[in-house]
């Protein structure tokens, strides 16, 4: 194995997009010429390639590179037993199937013998055979939901965001077969343990910590510190700090994105003034 680390990353897109904020907030500066599909870091020890999304997994399985940054319904897909380190938490997206809108659907029993236009048949085949439904899988690559439009098929299984493009083709969500994000998926020749993929991790679970939690600081009433520590939920314990009026306090937090709002109105109905949020570049544990 070479020194340097080698990562594949989605050639253009939104996930290539995604991938590359990550890994300049982690301290790994890229400067690519056009077109090219290999480059080497100055800030780190570390080659990224830009691949085609299908191509990613045969590199993996090959150890032609020892990570990606990959979608994993594209490794659910492949069913190459490539191992995940870790969720990234940005492109989510599901692996659904949908219908015309005017279709009469009420469960999966009505796939039964019907067409399914999709890029993802073994997810489609697996999901049917789950649920003993027999049907004609047709694998089209792109342009998927167009397929009941010109008669190809009864129904579609592709990848869904927002739902907006099966909107503009006449069709509705029946059936999630899963749900997928972004991950570090690791070669099956790689170890976990190697030095080099600790180190990246640590910086990566870095930035990645720090985009769920808001640093919070506000000012209490002493008669209120009580109350307002048993609402925080923030690392270990917050720092209390004296203020000029004797009856006050500055208390400095950490708060868990997904709960922001409901801590931040409880916090307000227990004395707390002055409230600041702020972002978090970097939160190590």
């Amino acid at each position: 194995m070479s020194e340097r680390l080698k990562i594949a990353i989605q050639k253009s897109g939104r996930l290539n997009e995604d991938s590359l904020a990550l890994l300049k907030e982690a301290g790994i500066a890229l400067f690519n010429g056009k077109d090219q599909l290999r480059v080497e870091s100055h800030t780190y020890p570390i080659e990224v390639y830009y691949l085609r999304n299908g191509d990613i997994p045969n590199y993996l399985k090959d150890g032609v590179v020892d990570l990606a940054i990959i979608g994993e319904n594209l490794l659910v897909e492949k069913g190459d037993q490539i191992p995940v380190i870790e969720r990234l938490g940005f492109s989510k997206c599901r692996v659904s199937i949908a219908v015309p809108k005017g279709s009469n659907y009420n469960s999966v029993k009505e796939l039964n013998g019907k067409r399914i236009a999709t890029s993802y048949p073994n997810t489609v085949t697996d999901f049917l055979s789950k649920n003993g439904i027999e049907a004609d899988i047709h694998v089209i690559n792109g342009s998927v939901e167009i397929a009941p439009n010109i008669g190809l098929s009864d129904a579609i299984c592709d990848i869904v965001s927002s739902g907006s493009t099966l909107f503009k083709n006449n069709l509705k969500e029946v059936e999630v077969l899963l749900k997928s994000q972004a991950v570090l998926a690791l070669s099956p020749l790689c170890k976990a343990e190697d030095p080099r993929i600790v180190d990246l991790l640590f910086r990566l679970r870095g930035v990645l910590r720090a985009r769920g939690h808001k640093y919070v600081l506000m000012n209490v009433p002493k008669a209120n510190l009580d109350a307002v520590v048993q609402l925080l939920p923030g690392m270990r314990s917050p720092s209390v700090l004296p203020l000029a009026d004797k009856d006050w306090v500055s208390v400095h937090t950490v708060i868990e994105e997904k709960t922001f709002w409901q801590v931040i109105e409880k916090l307000k109905e227990n004395g707390a003034e002055g409230i600041l949020v702020s972002s978090i570049e970097k939160m190590f544990l």
